[in-house]
């Protein structure tokens, strides 16, 4: 994801989660710790073949060796495609240069089709945060992956994934980090 990605993924952002949304803020922080040698965030935007934003994701990356996904979203016209899935696995990718050893998330305890989508690339439920997703009190799901590798890669499709390409030392050169109570539209 780069700075002129963030007024379409805001849409996006928008059109997905409109009580609790990101601001233009919040991704602008996040990619101000996505590029050079001590980048901490990886994020990533998929382009539909007509050139808009079909989706985006990112992870944060911790000092201990913890990664966590930050965000992943598909709009609904892409949803149902694989999308979901390559767009993780792009974050795993991420997570394995950034040498994290777990991968954590939060999702939604009402979204049993991304909670499926997480356990079919190794997370496993680890806890319940109550009352997490606001407004509503929605309680959120904590999954963690020991991370061992990145699972192997998609066939392409019809979208295309840019993001900001690894640095020399191997650090992705970008992902961010949310405002508390925001991690994992899952």
């Amino acid at each position: 994801m780069r700075w002129w990605d963030i007024e379409p993924v805001l849409a996006l952002e928008q059109e997905l989660f409109p009580e609790d949304a990101w601001s233009a803020g919040m991704f602008w922080s996040e990619l101000a710790h996505a590029r050079g040698l001590r980048a901490t965030r990886h994020y990533t935007v998929a382009t539909a073949p007509d050139g808009g934003v079909a989706g985006y994701a990112g992870l944060a990356a911790a000092a201990d060796g913890t990664g966590d996904v930050q965000t992943i979203a598909v709009a609904p016209a892409h949803q149902g495609t694989g999308l979901g899935a390559r767009l993780l696995r792009d974050l795993l990718t991420a997570a394995t240069a950034f040498e994290c050893h777990q991968v954590l998330l939060e999702v939604r305890v009402d979204n049993p089709r991304a909670q499926r989508l997480y356990e079919r690339y190794g997370f496993a439920p680890v806890g319940v945060r109550r009352g997490y997703y606001q407004p509503g009190g929605i309680d959120a799901l904590v999954m963690r992956r020991e991370h061992t590798g990145t699972p192997a890669d998609p066939a392409d499709g019809p979208f295309g994934l840019t993001g900001t390409p690894a640095d020399p030392a191997g650090a992705p050169a970008h992902p961010a980090r949310p405002e508390p109570g925001k991690t994992a539209h899952g």
